[in-house]
C-alpha cells in the first residue's frame, strides 16, 4: 500500500515539475523576445536590410538588367491614370470604419503610457508602433511652437516609418525574385500588381527597381510640416491631407483661393496613413520627380545613405515657389534635426507579436 502511494506521489510530482518547466520555458521565451527585440532589429538592419546594396552580385545584376542605363527610367510609357496608380489607396479610402479623433490630452496620455519619447528615438533609432489615424483638432491651439511640433512629429513619424518599411520589404522581395532562374505564378502575379502600382510597363524591371524605393523620413516629415503648417491646416484636419496632393478625379477639398476655372481639389484620405502612402507613391511615380529618383538611384549604387538634403534639391516642381520651396524644406530639416530619424525602425506591434514564431499553450 505504501509503495502504491509513493509511486502515485512520484507521478504527481513529476507532472507538476513538467508543467512548471513548460510554463517557465514559455515565460523565458516571451521575456527574451521583448528584451532582445530592439537588439535584434538593430542587428537585422545592419546585417540584412542593407545586404542588397553591399553585395557585389547586385552590381552585376544592375548592369545586366539595365543594359548599361543604370539610372534611367523608361518615360516613353506612363500609367497616368490616378485610379490605377492609387487603386489600393482608393479602396481603403472607401472604408466604412469610423476612426476616432482623440484630443491632444488623450494622445499625450497614450504617448506617456507607452513611453514614446522623441529623444529616445533619436538615440535608439526605434519607434513605438503608435497609429494615430486623425490629427487632434486642438493641435492648432497649442501655443507653444516646440510642443506643437513635437506632437506633430510623434504622430506622423511612425506612419512614415511603417510605409517605408513596406516598400523596403517589397524591394527585398523584388531582388529575391530577380535572383531566381524561374518564378512561381504567385511571384508573377505579385510583379504584375507592382507594375500597376508604380505605373510601369509590364516586364520593365529596370524602371520598377528605380521607383520601388524609400523616401528619407526627414524629407517626408519636413514636407508634411510645410504643407500643413505643422498639422494646423484645413486640408490636414478635415481631409487628413498631409502633403497637399491634388486630384482631378477623386474626392477632395476645394482650395479657398482657387482661381475661377481651376478644377483641381486637394485629395482627401480616410486616414493619415493613407495620405503618407499616397505621398510616397506620388514621389515614386510622377514624372515631375524623375530627377529625385535618379539621384536616389545614384546614392544606392554608390552605397550611400539616402540624404534628404540632396534629394530635396529635386523638389522644385512640388510647389509653385520652386527653389524657394527647396530652401524652406532644407531649413525645416536642419532646424529641427530631422535627419536624426532617417535610420529609425519600428518596434513590433501587437499584430506582429501575434504572428511571432511561438505560442504559449496552457497544459
Amino acid at each position: 500500500m505504501n509503495t502504491k502511494i509513493k509511486i502515485r506521489h512520484k507521478r504527481v510530482k513529476n507532472k507538476i515539475l513538467n508543467t512548471f518547466s513548460r510554463f517557465s520555458l514559455s515565460a523565458l521565451v516571451v521575456t527574451s523576445f521583448f528584451y532582445t527585440a530592439p537588439i535584434f532589429i538593430n542587428f537585422a538592419d545592419k546585417n540584412f536590410n542593407n545586404k542588397e546594396f553591399t553585395n557585389n552580385s547586385k552590381n552585376i545584376l544592375n548592369k545586366t538588367l539595365n543594359m548599361g542605363k543604370t539610372f534611367e527610367e523608361d518615360d516613353t510609357w506612363m500609367q497616368s491614370n490616378e485610379i490605377d496608380l492609387l487603386y489600393d489607396i482608393l479602396e481603403e479610402n472607401n472604408s466604412e470604419i469610423n476612426l476616432v479623433r482623440y484630443t491632444t490630452s488623450e494622445i499625450n496620455a497614450l504617448f506617456k503610457e507607452v513611453k514614446y519619447d522623441l529623444e529616445e528615438v533619436r538615440d535608439t533609432k526605434l519607434v513605438k508602433p503608435v497609429d494615430i489615424g486623425l490629427l487632434p483638432n486642438e493641435i492648432k491651439n497649442i501655443g507653444n511652437t516646440k510642443k506643437r511640433k513635437e506632437m506633430f512629429i510623434k504622430i506622423v513619424l511612425p506612419l512614415i516609418v511603417k510605409e517605408n518599411n513596406k516598400i523596403r520589404i517589397d524591394r527585398k522581395r523584388l531582388f529575391n525574385i530577380l535572383a531566381k532562374n524561374s518564378n512561381t505564378d504567385i511571384e508573377k502575379k505579385w510583379l504584375e500588381k507592382k507594375y500597376k502600382q508604380y505605373g510601369v510597363r509590364q516586364n520593365d524591371i529596370s524602371t520598377l527597381k528605380i521607383r520601388m524605393d524609400e523616401i528619407p523620413v526627414s524629407l517626408a516629415i519636413a514636407q508634411a510640416a510645410k504643407e500643413t503648417g505643422w498639422g494646423t491646416s484645413r486640408f490636414a484636419l478635415k481631409g487628413n491631407a498631409l502633403f497637399g496632393q491634388w486630384t482631378w478625379s477623386g474626392e477632395g477639398l476645394k482650395p479657398k483661393n482657387a482661381e475661377k476655372g481651376e478644377e483641381h481639389k486637394v485629395m482627401k484620405f480616410h486616414s493619415l496613413q493613407l495620405s503618407v502612402r499616397a505621398y510616397l507613391r506620388n514621389l515614386n511615380t510622377h514624372s515631375s520627380y524623375k530627377n529625385l529618383r535618379k539621384a536616389r538611384t545614384k546614392l544606392r549604387n554608390r552605397n550611400k545613405p539616402l540624404d534628404s538634403l540632396i534629394l530635396s534639391k529635386h523638389l522644385d516642381k512640388y510647389a509653385e515657389t520652386g527653389t524657394e520651396y527647396i530652401e524652406v524644406l532644407q531649413k525645416i530639416i536642419k532646424q529641427n534635426n530631422l535627419k536624426d530619424f532617417d535610420e529609425a525602425r519600428s518596434l513590433p506591434s501587437s499584430k506582429d507579436l501575434e504572428a511571432a514564431p511561438f505560442k504559449i499553450v496552457n497544459s
